[in-house]
């Protein structure tokens, strides 16, 4: 491959990773992999001026910007950081800065690399008016309403001496690590997807839309970085005391040193004794002292020159694999679980790690009894990256995925095109019957919040529930069973049952747990076929038809209407009240004139909320999309529209249509 064609490869690459880790929070590489492509696309662009590009990865930061927020531009510039991962690499950053500053004397400030969503904060007269998020560097979310209940960031200073009258202050907005156990437990329960690390559960938490969510995920957040016209300080440690007295939450682990040696043995310290810090970190950040030393030594185009990060290896361990679990979810799922011995590793002990499925078995060649390597890094969800084959016992048995479902003995199947084998007897299967419960009462479901996972596996340990339609004819007797301090809970209970019977059709849909039918899709199927029969005699064809069905989804659906037990669920169901059908005046707002569009939502607006016009589009036959592509076929855009969107517009020449315009076109 000649070096143009590579340059451009790069290019590509590097922007889909971009993408992943800032719009979608989901990373598929390491950040010492991004970094490494990211360098090797530096030194071709070095070589090959003629093709520069001014978007290319390296002339630009990364975004994390949300449409969902009001943008604003940062009035200083949020440059990423230059990494390095070793330490000649380290040197050679304080030899270019004191040569930089023609051999003059500095010191270097050394803190902790938090792994976290940047933010910068705005005080005005010791009060907190604006929280913005990195974004592009030059443009930010702003996402005050939500950092105002992050309990460490000051609302009111609360030491007024030397206050400016404005000044930002930037740092990490983190989510501990208790927390982030805490929150992945009760997704896993719930059977959601679980947050790969903190990193990505406190930036989804931070964009959320209600304050509320972000209020009951207890973030936290660590500032480093001061600035303004007025700051008198003439150190950035200095600066930072001063916040400090302020009220200001800073790292207790920074400290000033003079030379390599000083900085090394600070890394080295931290390399270990970050494992019992109470949140992530993933490396050092290095900065000039002196604030008169970093203006003389100024900025590249993409990071300042007076300051560099260094990053940790990604945490390793080696142990033994003693057994092979099971587990079986809501869905039939069968995961297999590796029970290996306990090894310390990025501040927990890690004694068991998903495999995934068979083909994830076979790609390591596992035996019983084989030494594994184990890695977290930034990561809180332990996975296995490899074999040690050198130590493997001379007799050792390979794993074998099992053939019948632990749960209940029924045969497994594996379908076509899905990597994961289920057990298919969904009527009879404990923790599949439980687990159907328990999702037909979430919040996106039927939203019986007075149930939870602990009480439905109560109710059916004392027998007085066994499929989803006997949650209706519980009574407060039952639930008590002769225990008086439990009536006002049971009252609570039965009453939220009661209430559920108003939940709208399309979620009744959903709620059912009909395998691989997702919120979306539930929507999608009640919208044409608008009750329950004609849903439950659909033919193949008919559900084909939908957009956005597939045939897997299409033969579940069949599937599980041919089961009389299933059937016989949705009669009871009926009988109880449950909404069977779109209510008429939902069907008279259905229309198909969006049919065929694919849309993508940008902005703010004034006549409806985002989620209202997500409603509208669906309910005129369109299909939301969140990423602009060439089959994209308008944006709705609002107010504030993220400016990356529109440069991508109007480079693939796609159709900007205005509020009142598409109220227009769907006749509002």
């Amino acid at each position: 491959m000649d070096e143009k064609t590579r340059i451009l490869e790069l290019r590509k690459e590097l922007h889909e990773h971009n993408h992943r880790y800032y719009v979608e929070n989901q990373p598929t590489i390491s950040d010492q992999d991004f970094d490494f492509l990211m360098h090797e696309l530096q030194d071709l662009e070095a070589k090959h001026p003629e093709l520069f590009d001014a978007n290319s990865p390296t002339q630009r930061v990364g975004s994390d910007l949300n449409t969902e927020f009001v943008q604003v531009a940062h009035r200083y510039p949020m440059l990423s950081l230059a990494n390095t991962y070793n330490e000649g690499d380290v040197e050679s950053w304080y030899n270019s800065v004191s040569k930089g500053l023609g051999g003059e004397p500095f010191e270097v400030c050394c803190e902790m690399k938090y792994d976290g969503l940047s933010i910068s904060l705005t005080y005005v007269d010791g009060k907190l008016t604006q929280a913005v998020t990195r974004g592009d560097g030059i443009h930010g979310d702003d996402v005050t309403t939500n950092v105002r209940t992050i309990r460490s960031i000051p609302l009111v200073l609360k030491n007024t001496e030397n206050l400016p009258h404005e000044f930002e202050i930037r740092g990490e907005i983190l989510l501990p690590w208790k927390e982030f156990e805490r929150i992945n437990k009760e997704r896993e329960a719930a059977e959601e997807p679980l947050f790969a690390n903190p990193r990505n559960a406190a930036s989804g938490t931070l964009k959320s839309l209600d304050p509320n969510v972000v209020a009951q995920r207890h973030l936290d957040a660590y500032l480093y970085y001061l600035l303004g016209d007025e700051i008198e300080g003439e150190g950035h440690y200095e600066n930072l005391m001063m916040a400090k007295s302020w009220g200001f939450k800073v790292s207790e682990g920074m400290r000033k040193v003079r030379t390599v040696k000083e900085i090394l043995d600070f890394i080295n310290y931290w390399d270990t004794e970050r494992k019992n810090l109470p949140v992530a970190t993933d490396g050092i950040v290095l900065k000039v002292n002196s604030i008169k030393q970093q203006r003389a030594l100024g900025f590249t185009a993409k990071s300042p020159r007076w300051a560099i990060a260094y990053k940790f290896k990604a945490e390793r361990a080696c142990t033994r694999l003693n057994e092979v679990t099971y587990q079986v979810g809501r869905t039939g799922a069968v995961t297999p679980v590796a029970n290996m011995e306990p090894v310390l590793l990025a501040g927990t002990v890690v004694k068991r790690a998903t495999l995934n499925n068979e083909d994830f078995i076979k790609s390591f060649d596992l035996h019983i009894g084989d030494y594994v390597f184990v890695e977290k890094g930034g990561e809180i969800i332990p996975k296995i990256v490899g074999v040690d084959i050198d130590q493997r016992p001379i007799i050792s048995q390979p794993v074998q995925f099992i053939h019948r479902c632990p749960e209940c003995g029924t045969e497994l199947v594996r379908y076509e095109g899905e990597a994961v084998h289920y057990c298919p007897n969904d009527a009879g299967c404990p923790p599949q019957i439980k687990g159907r419960i328990e999702h037909f009462i979430s919040r996106k479901a039927m939203n019986i919040m007075s149930l939870g996972p602990e009480t439905v596996d109560e109710y059916w340990s004392r027998g007085l529930v066994h499929n989803v339609a006997d949650l209706y004819s519980l009574t407060v007797a039952q639930i008590t069973g002769g225990n008086k301090n439990r009536r006002l809970s049971a009252e609570n209970v039965v009453k939220g049952i009661e209430a559920s019977k108003a939940v709208p059709f399309e979620r009744v849909v959903f709620a059912l747990g009909i395998r691989f039918i997702g919120e979306t899709s539930a929507k999608l199927l009640a919208r044409r076929f608008k009750n329950i029969d004609a849903l439950m005699g659909a033919t193949l064809q008919e559900l084909l038809d939908v957009d956005g069905v597939g045939e897997v989804m299409a033969k579940s659906v069949i599937e599980y209407f041919h089961n009389e037990g299933n059937r016989a669920i949705v009669e009871r169901l009926r009988s109880y009240g449950l909404q069977m059908s779109l209510s008429e005046e939902q069907i008279s707002n259905i229309s198909d004139r969006l049919a065929g569009n694919s849309i993508v939502i940008s902005g703010v607006f004034a006549r409806h909320s985002r989620d209202e016009y997500k409603s509208l589009i669906e309910q005129h036959g369109g299909k939301n999309v969140s990423s602009i592509s060439k089959n994209t076929s308008f944006i709705l855009a609002g107010e504030n529209m993220g400016p990356s969107k529109l440069e991508k517009a109007k480079k693939l020449a796609i159709r900007i249509v205005s509020e009142d315009e598409f109220l227009s076109m769907i006749g509002e």
